[in-house]
C-alpha cells in the first residue's frame, strides 16, 4: 500500500513536485507572452492608456525570465533567447501582423523585463540560500 503521509519539506518528492510546478509556471508564462505578442489586436479594439504597452512588455519578459530561472533553466541561454525573441517578435509584428506594428522601444522594454526578471530571481534564490 502506498504511503500517503505528507513528505517532509526538502524531501526529494517535495523538490520534484516544486520543480514540476515551476516548469508549469514557466510554460504558462511563455504561452502568455506569445499571446500578448502575437494576438493581432487588443480584444476590444480600444486604445490602451499611454505607457501600458511598454509596461506589459517589461512584465511579460520579466515573468518568463523569472520563472525560467526559478525552474533552473540555464540563465545565460535563456536571456539570450529572450533577447533574440524581443527583436524577432517586433519584426514579425511589423511585417506579418497588419493590425500591429514593430517598435524599437518595445525591444528596449523587453530587455528591461529580462533584466528585472533576472534580478528578482536572483533575490529569491539568494533569500532561499540564506534560509
Amino acid at each position: 500500500m502506498p504511503n500517503s503521509a505528507p513528505h517532509p519539506p526538502g524531501s526529494s518528492s517535495t523538490r520534484s513536485r516544486s520543480a514540476r510546478l515551476l516548469q508549469a509556471a514557466f510554460v504558462a508564462a511563455v504561452l502568455l507572452q506569445l499571446a500578448a505578442l502575437y494576438v493581432p489586436q487588443t480584444p476590444d479594439g480600444a486604445p490602451s492608456p499611454p505607457g501600458s504597452d511598454k509596461a506589459l512588455h517589461v512584465l511579460i519578459f520579466a515573468l518568463v525570465m523569472l520563472t525560467g530561472r526559478l525552474a533552473r533553466y540555464p540563465s545565460i541561454p535563456l536571456a539570450i533567447g529572450l533577447a533574440a525573441h524581443a527583436g524577432i517578435s517586433e519584426l514579425i509584428q511589423h511585417l506579418l501582423l497588419p493590425a500591429r506594428s514593430g517598435d524599437l522601444l518595445d525591444v528596449v522594454a523587453d530587455l528591461a523585463g529580462i533584466a528585472v526578471g533576472w534580478y528578482v530571481a536572483s533575490m529569491i534564490t539568494r533569500h532561499r540560500l540564506r534560509r
